[in-house]
């Protein structure tokens, strides 16, 4: 199986990130650690800087940036991280959005012995990049690490309520696999990441799953089934089969429906999923599994072109997973 990818912004990428320049730069990262009223980033929002003044990432989406940078850099010669408020008398903060009442915290901690060690950044990275739920508490005033728990499934990013203690949580992200890498998924594969789904596109066919039709996207080479066995799909994980060729979605789906997928759709008109349900209860599957998938897929909107079929998929994925929406 072969592959390539491109990260996008999520926080798995960025604490990648900081761990990848923490090899040979010193590096400062920045968490959001509360929010009041209108404010631009959520807690937990994550931002890295490196000695150089790289940045990757963002607590504010604006000018904000610039305090946070300095105080980042700071850390790094101090070695020891700090708490920053913006406000509404702010200016920096005004320009951003925080007009409107709102207000920020932001916790800058450096990497290091006395703020988030080597090793605890190097555990966060491979449990994002694992898929393990996880979570980092720290001094919410020094930055100072105080436990790692990996592994250990969690409540969302937040400051406790003597604001003495900040908790950075992470869950497996939002997922959707996509067997087939045809011209339905070259609109679907970026709107789900603009959803906030991390994509993988598998397809057998090498000129089907290149990075070049899928910018940003992982593409894997491969079977659908081998590459399910591998990707595991969780509770968090939609799969879509588009190819229209039983060869290649079939394994995909006995795969999908042996998992845990919280969503299973399928390309196709209505004979063509008769046709297919026939073939997985001779494959053993009941009608119990069989519900389980979607099909024809997506929403009743009735989509005609690419991009319409793709924003049907969506929105049905998208009702399944927030509101439990029958077919």
């Amino acid at each position: 199986m072969t592959g390539q990818s491109t990260d996008t912004m999520t926080n798995a990428s960025l604490i990648a990130t900081a761990r990848q320049w923490a090899a040979g730069h010193g590096v400062a990262l920045a968490f959001v650690i509360r929010t009041w009223g209108s404010s631009p980033r959520p807690v937990g929002s994550v931002m890295v800087v490196r000695d150089d003044m790289s940045v990757e990432g963002s607590v504010s989406g604006g000018c904000v940036e610039g305090a946070v940078i300095d105080a980042a850099l700071e850390s790094l010669a101090t070695g020891t991280g700090t708490r920053l408020d913006f406000g509404i008398a702010d200016a920096a903060a005004w320009e951003v959005g925080l007009s409107c009442g709102g207000r920020i915290a932001v916790l800058v901690t450096p990497v290091g012995e006395d703020g988030l060690p080597l090793a605890d950044l190097e555990t966060l990275a491979d449990d994002m990049a694992a898929r393990r739920a996880g979570a980092a508490m720290f001094d919410a005033r020094t930055g100072a690490m105080l436990k790692i728990y990996s592994g250990a499934a969690g409540s969302d990013s937040a400051l406790s309520g003597d604001e003495a203690q900040f908790t950075f949580s992470h869950q497996p992200p939002r997922r959707v696999v996509v067997i087939g890498g045809v011209h339905i998924t070259q609109f679907l594969a970026p709107m789900a990441r603009q959803a906030g789904y991390d994509v993988v596109v598998i397809d057998p066919r090498a000129v089907f799953s290149s990075e070049s039709r899928f910018p940003g996207t992982t593409c894997l080479t491969a079977w659908p089934d081998e590459a399910l066995a591998e990707l595991r799909p969780d509770a968090g994980t939609a799969v879509v089969t588009l190819t229209h060729d039983p060869k290649i979605d079939d394994p995909g789906l006995q795969a999908a429906l042996a998992s845990e997928a919280f969503y299973i759709g399928c390309l196709g008109s209505r004979r063509t999923h008769a046709a297919r349900c026939d073939r997985l209860r001779e494959a053993g599957f009941c009608d119990r599994d069989l519900a389980r998938i979607h099909g024809p897929v997506g929403l009743d909107i009735g989509a005609r072109t690419p991009a319409e079929i793709a924003v049907s998929i969506l929105a049905q994925m998208i009702a399944i997973e927030r509101k439990g929406m029958p077919a």
